[in-house]
C-alpha cells in the first residue's frame, strides 16, 4: 500500500510547490496535508469526493487506510515523527464508521469553551513538535464542529558535519552585500552525492544529497537562474522519485556535463589522494512559513467541500451537514552545520454547513422527591415490578482504601 501512497503524496507536494513557490523564502509539507485530505476523501460525498480523490491520487474508498499507513510510516522512522489528532464538538453526532477509522488515541472533544479548546489544541501542538511550534494554525471558534490535525517533525544530525565559514558570493542576487553570509562547507570523496537531472521540464537541475545519521536525508537542488523556483523543485522531486535520469558523481567531471550543471565548477588541486573529491558549500537557513490551504483550494481538492451546502459534504463523519471552514499549515526548518530540524502542523476545521450552529435545549431531569419505578420485560411488554421510592437512603462516606503493609 505504501508503494501507492508515497508517489501520490509526493505528487501533491509537487503540485503545491509549483503553485506557491514564487522565489520568496518558504517551506511546506505536503506529507502533513495528505493524510488529512485522505480521511476527508473517505468521509465525503460527491462531487467533493471526486475532487479530493484527484488531489490525493488514490481511491477515496480506501483512502483512510492509506492515511493510517502514511502516519505509521512516520512512527517507524528514527528521525521523523508524526502525530494525528481529531477533535469533535461535544454536541456533534458522530457516525460509528468514523469512530471505527479514527484511532481511539487520536480522538478528543471540543467543549464549546473557545479559550479552553484553543489552549488544549495549542498544547497538543507544542507536545508533538517539541516546542518548535506553539499553536494550531487555525482558530477554534464556538461554531467549530470538527478539527483534524497532523504534526510532523524531523530531527537528524549529519553523517559528515559541515564547517561554518563566511561566504561572499561573487555573482547573483546575493552578491554585493555589505555583510558576508553564514556559509557552510565540507569535503568528501563520495562524489555520487552530487547528481545532475539533465532533462527536466525546468532544464538541468543540480541535486546534492546530505546524509543524516538516521533515516532522513536532505537534498539541496539548484536550477538555472531564469527558472521558476516551483518548477525547479517539482523537477527535483521527479528526479528523486526516479522519473528522470540522473548523471552521477565522476561523470560530471566531463566538461560537457560540468558546463550544464548549475552551480558546478571543476578545479584542480594538489593532493596525496588522487581520487576526485567533492567540496559542497551552502548557507545556513532558519525559515518559517504559514500557508492558507483554502487560498489554493484546487490543489488540495477542497473547492467543493469548503462551500456552504445544506446537505453538507462529509456524511461519513456525521449526519449533521458539515463543510470545511479553515485549512492551514505552519512550518519551520533549520539547516545548520550539525544537522537539520523541522516541524510542520497542519489543521483542517469543519463547521456546520448551510447555517451556523444554534443553541440547543438540554433536558435536565432530577428525581429529588418521591418517585415511582417499573421493571419492564422488553420482549413481551410485561411489567415485572412496580414500586415507589418515598424514603431514599442516607449518604454515608465510603470506607477508606486499606493501607498496604509490607
Amino acid at each position: 500500500m505504501s508503494g501507492e501512497l508515497v508517489p501520490a503524496s509526493n505528487a501533491l507536494t509537487a503540485r503545491w510547490v509549483k503553485e506557491v513557490c514564487d522565489g520568496t523564502t518558504t517551506v511546506l509539507s505536503g506529507a502533513g496535508v495528505w493524510p488529512l485530505l485522505a480521511f476527508l476523501a473517505a468521509a465525503s460525498r460527491e462531487p467533493g469526493r471526486a475532487e479530493l480523490q484527484r488531489a490525493i491520487g488514490v481511491d477515496a474508498a480506501g483512502a483512510d487506510r492509506h492515511a493510517r499507513v502514511a502516519l505509521g510510516m512516520l512512527d517507524s522512522s528514527t528521525a521523523a515523527t508524526g502525530a494525528f489528532g481529531v477533535w469533535t464538538h461535544a454536541g456533534l453526532p458522530v457516525e460509528p464508521w468514523w469512530h471505527k477509522i479514527v484511532p481511539a488515541r487520536a480522538r478528543g472533544e471540543l467543549t464549546g469553551d473557545t479559550a479552553d479548546d484553543q489552549a488544549r489544541l495549542d498544547e497538543w501542538v507544542r507536545q508533538n513538535t517539541g516546542d518548535r511550534l506553539s499553536r494550531l494554525p487555525i482558530g477554534v471558534g464556538p461554531d467549530t464542529a470538527l478539527v483534524l490535525a497532523t504534526a510532523l517533525t524531523v530531527d537528524t544530525r549529519w553523517k559528515e558535519p559541515f564547517e561554518d565559514v563566511p561566504l561572499t558570493p561573487e555573482e547573483g542576487p546575493w552578491a554585493g552585500r555589505a555583510e558576508r553570509l553564514a556559509g557552510l562547507t565540507h569535503n568528501t570523496t563520495d562524489t555520487n552525492r552530487l547528481t545532475l537531472a539533465e532533462e527536466t521540464p525546468a532544464g538541468p537541475v543540480t541535486l546534492l544529497t546530505v546524509h543524516g545519521e538516521d533515516d532522513v536525508d536532505v537534498i539541496l537542488c539548484l536550477g538555472q537562474p531564469d527558472r521558476r523556483p516551483g518548477d525547479v523543485l517539482a523537477a527535483a522531486m521527479a528526479a528523486t522519485d526516479g522519473q528522470i535520469r540522473l548523471r552521477r558523481g565522476e561523470r560530471l567531471l566531463q566538461r560537457a556535463l560540468a558546463e550544464k550543471t548549475p552551480g558546478l565548477r571543476v578545479d584542480k588541486a594538489l593532493a596525496f589522494d588522487p581520487r576526485p573529491t567533492l567540496t559542497a558549500t551552502t548557507v545556513r537557513f532558519d525559515i518559517a512559513a504559514e500557508h492558507d490551504l483554502l487560498a489554493h483550494a484546487g490543489v488540495f481538492g477542497l473547492e467543493t467541500v469548503s462551500t456552504q451546502d445544506r446537505r453538507g459534504h462529509l456524511p461519513g463523519i456525521s449526519r449533521t451537514p458539515l463543510a470545511v471552514g479553515q485549512a492551514a499549515q505552519d512550518v519551520n526548518a533549520t539547516f545548520s552545520a550539525e544537522g537539520f530540524r523541522a516541524a510542520a502542523v497542519t489543521a483542517i476545521g469543519a463547521v456546520p454547513a448551510g447555517a451556523p450552529m444554534a443553541e440547543a435545549q438540554v433536558l435536565n431531569v432530577t428525581f429529588d422527591r418521591p418517585f415511582g419505578f417499573l421493571t419492564w420485560h422488553r420482549p413481551t411488554g410485561l411489567i415485572l415490578l412496580a414500586g415507589w421510592v418515598a424514603e431514599p437512603e442516607n449518604w454515608t462516606e465510603p470506607d477508606p482504601e486499606p493501607e498496604l503493609t509490607r
